[in-house]
């Protein structure tokens, strides 16, 4: 049995860096939370945030910027639910998170989120500003909650 447990910054991202297949701590947050065994043992954390393309960060919108669990079973759909919940809670209209093509999103779906999108990979590295990619350059897939339809329309 796992249960929803708040979590502090120093705790929260220490776990992200040890747990976290394929990426570290995101810079910013709104909040975090976690699930914890009811021993009190910490299983998993998800940090909400801001949406990182700008022409989302409409101050309606949060975005789900990191997950990571120990493979607890149920943990991850435990968290996004958490995280759509605790979003309509605070006033947020919609919330999105991004997932790796080659994943499988059945997490999200057990949460209640839907496909909203896919974005194509590519590397951050160009002439004018040479990085070192450092996360994976495959496509992702962006799963949501809540009001998308007015935004992809005036996307179209």
């Amino acid at each position: 049995m796992i249960e929803l447990r708040p979590i502090n910054r120093a705790d929260g991202d220490a776990f992200i860096r040890e747990h976290h297949r394929h990426h570290g701590v995101p810079v910013g947050a709104i909040w975090r939370h976690a699930v914890h065994d009811l021993d009190g043992t910490l299983r998993g954390v998800a940090v909400v945030g801001r949406p990182v393309a700008r022409e989302l960060d409409d101050g309606l919108t949060c975005e789900l910027t990191r997950l990571a669990t120990d493979g607890v079973h149920n943990g991850c759909s435990m968290l996004y639910g958490a995280w759509r919940k605790a979003a309509l809670a605070k006033g947020y209209r919609r919330g999105l998170t991004y997932i790796l093509a080659s994943e499988d999103g059945a997490s999200l779906r057990a949460a209640g989120l839907v496909l909203l999108w896919t974005v194509r990979g590519r590397s951050w590295n160009c002439p004018s500003r040479p990085r070192t990619d450092k996360h994976p350059t495959e496509d992702k897939h962006a799963y949501g909650f809540g009001a998308w339809r007015h935004l992809m329309e005036k996307a179209a």
